[in-house]
Order: structure tokens, then C-alpha cells, then sequence
């Protein structure tokens, strides 16, 4: 019979109609604006007595607080009753408990238990719909190239000894040299030739200084400016990295200016994590234990970590094994004795250093040298206001220090992690690879609530005004049709907002452009069914025959028409980025969700409504032609 469905295929709508409201329903609850507070190390904890002074700031500022809640695994998060409260109230508690915690501004979900327990989350919302945070981070380029010549100074001693070429002492000059110093000329010579077939970056010049006979080797301009640039894309490498471990959606971390990088983290639940990690500058090296007896030159001396190898202190040879960029993988686990450990996987080009170094030194120690660049905060009061100053400090601690019992590879482990929280940690950001250069916050500044509330409130009209355009359209056009083709519409706009949620897609101002767009684009396939029913009426065709023929004839102009824009879509999502991919998200699930209602749904519908009835007429709107 034409135009009825089995009771198999009304079922399969049905369900999927349900399933759609109910992984949208959790975007009518409005999520609380909250303050979270965590510790900035991962050893620290959020106590009871951390807790207290931040109610007790809050309260003395007389700003109400609806709930706070305290968890082991996410610090204290503190729900406020007003969103206004919120940028007010995260200053003041920042400024009470200091740089030992991070007081960061986060959006509370609110969504009932037995929703979350289904598997549905409200959409996430960019930083232009939900406010978020705005880092702009400053590179310390001259650390940076200071590092790189300590790099070329321990390589050249150690090339000068492979070499035979005898030399009095290799040191650092100044911001960008470096200066070998040589007992005879003719060993000066021999150094200079090495330094001109192998390393073409320096320009050379000589000099003598009392009985030695000195090479000044200076970096070129040309070279300065690509280890700049390689520190700023492997910072932007890293950062990128590391907010996908954290799983931030749709961030936008880009360059700016010659050594400043930006970092925005729209719709993120747990922004103080967030910041902890993008704040750790932290960095790893691999370095033997001095011999006794060794050039002070050659040694540098580090306290240990919870006194790791049985002293306060350890003294490092200043080579360099291998560092953190040359790892491929890392994990945190337990050893045999149930402490917490990181295993570590290597490059090739690390792996190959490590097995030649711990070969060669079967008994001897080799320390982690675990280095941290932080930035503390301090306050002072000027014209009664409270301004913030930022200090950079460098921490460099030994976490680990063990006997080579035999020669690996590219695969061991650090022990001497004080929690599995550190250990978790340090191999998140061992993961997600390591700052080529130590990173400093310049600036804070968080986009507020209130202009994401204008931006959503005018998003929300604009689609309920394109709405109620095309349904007044489609009734008095088309009439009952017209009416089932709203019907299914609707249903359109349901399903995609349940499928970017059930996707964790992020809804910005371009991906409610998005919706507005697949509103008008579903109602199109509509029209070219109806119109296709009409063009049957009028050649003859009964009223049933020409319902079925107008959905099975007009569905391969859909399917082309919609394929072609999902491409188009797909491309943008391809090669855009921010913005752009937020926009072809909306547009790519709407294609494919308008063409299941258009089809489908409204097909359903139309069944339902006039299958296996005698009908005389149809009532849609008829097509006059200029000759009648």
C-alpha cells in the first residue's frame, strides 16, 4: 500500500525523536558560575583550613556564595549565587591564599545526576558565548640562547677531545659567543678549521689574552633569529599539546608578536588545572654524576628532592645525556615496591645517546634533573589599590639519582616521584613535550560572563526569528504540509544540538550562523518535495501516487545538493581553524541531520497523517501557470 511505513520504521523514528531530547535536554540547565581553587603543585591539597579562609574572604566581601564543594581530585569549587560576584570574588581569593593555589573561574554544571549517568552533557560554549580565560605568555629568549651556548660550549670540549685538538678551556662570552682558548697558534689553527667545516652559524675572530691564544665564536644574526623562531614554534607545539591533553576544545593558541605567544581557553570546565599546566615552564635533563676529581668547570651542583641518593645535594656533570624533547612517550605506573614512577620512551636520536652514555658507565649514577620556571606573585598597595608584581624564579631540584646497572635505551624509568599526582603530572607534560624555552604570564585577562549572556541571548533570537519566519512561510504556503515540514523541523534543530553534545563540540557565534543557515537548507529539501507533489497533481497523477512519487523522485536532487555543501563543510573544517571550524561543526551535523528529518521524518509524518486513506485532494497549494 503507498505511503505506509511498517510499525518497525515509525518505531526507529520514534526512538531516535526521544534519544534527541533527551541528550539536548541537559542545555536547559544554566550552569552556576563558580570559583575553583586547586594547589599549584600536584603534591598540595585543598584543606579544610584553605577552604575556611576562602568562605571568610568571601564573607567579609559580602558576596554570596550558594555552595562550596570540596573533592581530593579537583580542589574546591565554589558556587556563587550571582554571576556578577564572580570576576570579584576570584581576585580575592587568589590574593588570600597566595601563589600556593590557584583561584581560576569555572562554570558549574548543573545538570541533574540521572542525565550525567546516560552519558548527556550540555554543550561546551567558546569564549565568545561563555566568557573564558586570555593568557598572553612571553618567551625568555635569552635564557633560551644562553642554554644554547652552554649546549655548544659542552659540545665543543667533548669535540675538541674527539678530535685530538688540544685546547686550555672552552667558556660561555656574554649574551651570544662562546671562546675557545688554546696554548700554541698552531692548535688554535687546527681548532679554528674544525669550528669552520662544522659549524658554519659562528662567525670567527681571534685574539691572544696574556700566553693563550683565544677563538671568538659568535653566533650570526641569521642563527639567532631561527633559534628564536624554533623556540616559539615548539612552545606553540607544546602548548597545543597540552591542551588536548587537558582536553579543551576548539583553544586558540597562536603567535604574537617575535617572543609572545597567546593562549585562549574557551568553554573549560577545570581552568585552573589549565593554567597550572600551561604555567609549568618545566623541563628535563639527563646528566651523569661528577667523577671526583673533575674541572669545577665541568660540575654543577643541585639539591635533591626529598633528599634522592642519600644527600641534600648532587653534583651533575654540565653534559647533557638527553632531555625532555627527546621523548616519545611517558606514563605513569608503580614499581615492584608499589611507589609511583614514570616509564619514559625515547627517539631514536635519544635512545642512541643514552645507550652509548650508559654503556660506558656500567656503576656509575645518572641523575633527572628536573627544572621548573615559575612566576610569583606578589602585591603591593598603591593609592589604596592592590596591584599585582610578577617575579620569574627558576627551581632546578634532582628528582632522581640511580646506579646504571647495565646499558638501556630508549625505554626506563624515574623513580623518586613523592605522589602518584606527580608522577601523572610530569608525564602529562613529558607527553605533550617539553617548553623549548622557559615561558612567562605577561598578562591575565578574563573575558566575562556577561558579554558571552548578550552574545547567547542575541544568538538565541536570531534563531527563534529564522524560525518562526520559515514556519509562517511553510504554513501559509503550503498548508497542512507545510505544518508537518515545521513539525520535523523542529526535530532538526533538536537533534543537532543533542549530537554536538553527545559529540563535546564547542558552540560559538559562527556555529549558531550555523544553525540559522541548516534551518533554511532543511526547509529547502522540503520544498523540493512539495514541489515535486504538486508537478504529479498536476500531470494526473492521484493524490497518493503523487505523495510517493514527490519524496522518491525529488531525493536524489536532495542527496547531490547536500553532498556537494557537506564537502564544502568538511574543507572548512579541514583547512580553518577557531571560528571557522566552529561554524563547518554546526553546518556538517545539521546537513546530515536535515536531510534524516526532511526525508525521513517528514515522510513519517505525512504517513501517518494521509497513508491508507482515500483521499480526493491534497491539500497544498496549487501552481498556476501564466497561461491559466
Amino acid at each position: 500500500m503507498l505511503n505506509r511505513y511498517p510499525l518497525w520504521k515509525y518505531c526507529l523514528v520514534a526512538v531516535v525523536v526521544a534519544l534527541g531530547i533527551l541528550y539536548s535536554l541537559p542545555n536547559l540547565y544554566r550552569a552556576d558560575y563558580a570559583v575553583q581553587i586547586t594547589a599549584s603543585s600536584a603534591n598540595a591539597a585543598v584543606t579544610t583550613s584553605v577552604e575556611e579562609r576562602a568562605l571568610r574572604t568571601l564573607e567579609d566581601a559580602q558576596i554570596p556564595v550558594r555552595l562550596a564543594e570540596r573533592n581530593d581530585s579537583t580542589g574546591l569549587l565554589i558556587r556563587l549565587a550571582n554571576a556578577e560576584d564572580q570576576l570579584v570574588a576570584r581576585s580575592l581569593v587568589q590574593q588570600a591564599l597566595g601563589d600556593d593555589y590557584i583561584a581560576a573561574l569555572n562554570r558549574a554544571d548543573t545538570t541533574p545526576g540521572w542525565l550525567k549517568a546516560m552519558g548527556a552533557r550540555p554543550l561546551s560554549l567558546g569564549l565568545d558565548l561563555s566568557g573564558g580565560v586570555h593568557f598572553l605568555m612571553e618567551v625568555d629568549m635569552p635564557t633560551y640562547i644562553a642554554d644554547r651556548l652552554d649546549d655548544y660550549e659542552a659540545a665543543l670540549r667533548r669535540q675538541f677531545r674527539d678530535e685530538n685538538i688540544r685546547y686550555a678551556a672552552v667558556n660561555v662570552d656574554g649574551d651570544r659567543a662562546v671562546v675557545a682558548s688554546f696554548r700554541t697558534t698552531e692548535d688554535r689553527t687546527a681548532g679554528e678549521n674544525y669550528i669552520r667545516q662544522n659549524f658554519p652559524e659562528f662567525e670567527r675572530s681571534t685574539s691572544t689574552s696574556g700566553a693563550l691564544f683565544q677563538l671568538r665564536m659568535t653566533l650570526s644574526d641569521a642563527r639567532i633569529i631561527e633559534f628564536e623562531d624554533y623556540a616559539i614554534e615548539q612552545n606553540l607545539t607544546t602548548l597545543s599539546s597540552r591542551v588536548n591533553e587537558l582536553g579543551v576544545a576548539e583553544p586558540l593558541v597562536q603567535r604574537q608578536g617575535r617572543d609572545r605567544i597567546v593562549v585562549e581557553l574557551p568553554g573549560v570546565q577545570d581552568t585552573a588545572t589549565a593554567k597550572r599546566v600551561l604555567g609549568t615552564a618545566a623541563e628535563l635533563e639527563f646528566r651523569l654524576e661528577a667523577r671526583p676529581g673533575a674541572s669545577p668547570l665541568e660540575v654543577q651542583r643541585f639539591p635533591t628532592r626529598d633528599n634522592a641518593g642519600g644527600a641534600p645535594f648532587a653534583d651533575l656533570s654540565t653534559d647533557v645525556i638527553v632531555t625532555g624533547t627527546n621523548v616519545t612517550n611517558a606514563r605513569a605506573d608503580y614499581d615492584e615496591n608499589g611507589l609511583p614512577q614514570v616509564s619514559v620512551s625515547l627517539n631514536s636520536s635519544g635512545g642512541t645517546n643514552m645507550m652509548r652514555v650508559t654503556r660506558n658507565n656500567v656503576g656509575q649514577r645518572m641523575g633527572a634533573l628536573f627544572i621548573e620556571y615559575k612566576t610569583v606573585t606578589s602585591y603591593r598597595t598603591v593609592n589604596g589599590e592592590r596591584i599585582a608584581e610578577y617575579e620569574n624564579v627558576e627551581e632546578r631540584s634532582v628528582i632522581s639519582l640511580a646506579t646504571i646497572q647495565s646499558a638501556f635505551g630508549p625505554s626506563f624509568r624515574i623513580t623518586g616521584m613523592r605522589s602518584p599526582a606527580e608522577a601523572a603530572e610530569l608525564a602529562l607534560l613529558l607527553r605533550a613535550g617539553a617548553l623549548a624555552a622557559p615561558m612567562y604570564f605577561v598578562e591575565e585577562r578574563t573575558i566575562g560572563p556577561s558579554l558571552g549572556a548578550d552574545n547567547i541571548r542575541l544568538g538565541v533570537t536570531s534563531v527563534i526569528i529564522g524560525l518562526l519566519g520559515v514556519v509562517v512561510f511553510m504554513v501559509l504556503w503550503y498548508r497542512t504540509f507545510g505544518l508537518l515540514a515545521n513539525l520535523a523541523l523542529s526535530v532538526n534543530v533538536v537533534l543537532i544540538v543533542a549530537i554536538m553534545s553527545l559529540l563535546g563540540a564547542t558552540l560559538t557565534l559562527p556555529g549558531i550562523a550555523g544553525i540559522v543557515l541548516t534551518i533554511g537548507m532543511a526547509v529547502d529539501a522540503n520544498v523540493l518535495i512539495f514541489s515535486r507533489i504538486r508537478e504529479e497533481l498536476n500531470n494526473g497523477e492521484s493524490p497518493q501516487s503523487a505523495i510517493s512519487a514527490g519524496f522518491d523522485r525529488a531525493f536524489t536532487t536532495i542527496f547531490d545538493a547536500n553532498l556537494t555543501t557537506l564537502i564544502v563543510a568538511v574543507i572548512l573544517f579541514a583547512v580553518g581553524t577557531g571560528a571557522v571550524k566552529g561554524f563547518a561543526v554546526t553546518l556538517s551535523v545539521g546537513i546530515l541531520t536535515s536531510m534524516f528529518t526532511a526525508i525521513v521524518v517528514t515522510r513519517s509524518l505525512v504517513n501517518l497523517f494521509y497513508g491508507g486513506r482515500t483521499l480526493k485532494s491534497v491539500p497544498i497549494w496549487e501552481v498556476w501557470s501564466w497561461q491559466k
